[in-house]
């Protein structure tokens, strides 16, 4: 694979940061993640919002401006022909002289190939597990993974597939993925606060307020307990509905009828988006 390094395009074998980095010395850095469908990045302008609020909010300065960065992301398109990708963006904390104060940050695109959820997954749905635990900065898309990683033993024991994060029984999200919750009376709720704002889990917000009450806001664990559907939003998960929570089921233990119907919308809007023609300039 052609990948992108702070201002040239080489294979990937050839690239490299040094030991002095912040991302090995501290795991300080961010990234951003988004795919490809049909060659065409999905919701590229949301993603690269996102990882440019990241940096601010670590007052880490990019090397290239937006319009550079779709740039190298088109070229890199053309040149690895992988029609179904996942695009990550790396900004590194640079070089430090003293392995604690931040440097000129490295820059680092990745493109793999990549498989999204398939509708079998939609069917079967998951079992998850709570953890209590709220991430630092929250709504920076940090490269600190360290709770996720370690909580995999846990997860293997308990034959789960993913842990969702509460503290002082508020509700925030999973590792890699949003939480929606559908209440008994048809609101479609997601957490607002000490979470990171997920570019699926705004697509489908903006969906789920055409057609039904839908909210940003607290979520509790009670409301867990007493949701009538429980959802997971991501960008390559796309909606997979939450059959159960620790020992209890949700709802009938099947897929409700609010979640496939988002999730028939958001596949809707995807599948037009990716059939949009693109360019690095629009």
């Amino acid at each position: 694979m052609i990948v992108f390094i702070n201002d040239r395009l080489v294979d990937e074998k050839e690239a490299f940061i040094g030991i002095s980095d912040l991302s090995v010395q501290r795991g300080f850095g961010i990234f951003d993640f988004f795919r490809t469908c049909n060659h065409v990045p999905l919701f590229l302008d949301d993603y690269l919002d996102r990882f440019y609020n990241s940096a601010t909010q670590l007052r880490l300065e990019p090397p290239h401006s937006r319009a550079d960065l779709r740039k190298i992301i088109f070229e890199m398109i053309d040149r690895n022909k992988i029609a179904t990708s996942g695009f990550k963006l790396i900004l590194t904390g640079g070089y430090s002289v003293d392995g604690f104060e931040p440097g000129k940050p490295n820059l680092i695109i990745t493109q793999q190939p990549i498989e999204i959820s398939p509708e079998e997954r939609f069917e079967k749905g998951i079992k998850i597990i709570l953890h209590e635990y709220l991430r630092d900065l929250a709504s920076v898309k940090s490269i600190n993974y360290m709770m996720a990683i370690y909580l995999r033993d846990k997860l293997v024991s308990k034959q789960a597939d993913d842990v969702l994060y509460y503290k002082d029984d508020e509700v925030f999200e999973f590792p890699r993925s949003n939480v929606f919750v559908v209440t008994k009376h048809g609101a479609v709720v997601t957490p607002a606060e000490n979470v990171l704002h997920g570019i699926t889990r705004k697509k489908v917000l903006e969906i789920a307020g055409k057609k039904f009450m839908a909210e940003a806001r607290m979520v509790t664990t009670e409301d867990l307990k007493d949701a009538a559907e429980v959802f997971l939003t991501s960008t390559t998960k796309r909606l997979l509905p939450v059959l159960q929570i620790d020992d209890v089921i949700v709802g009938d233990g099947k897929p409700g009828a609010i979640t496939r119907a988002l999730y028939n919308s958001f596949r809707k809007l995807e599948d037009e988006y990716c059939q949009r023609p693109f360019s690095p300039l629009s």
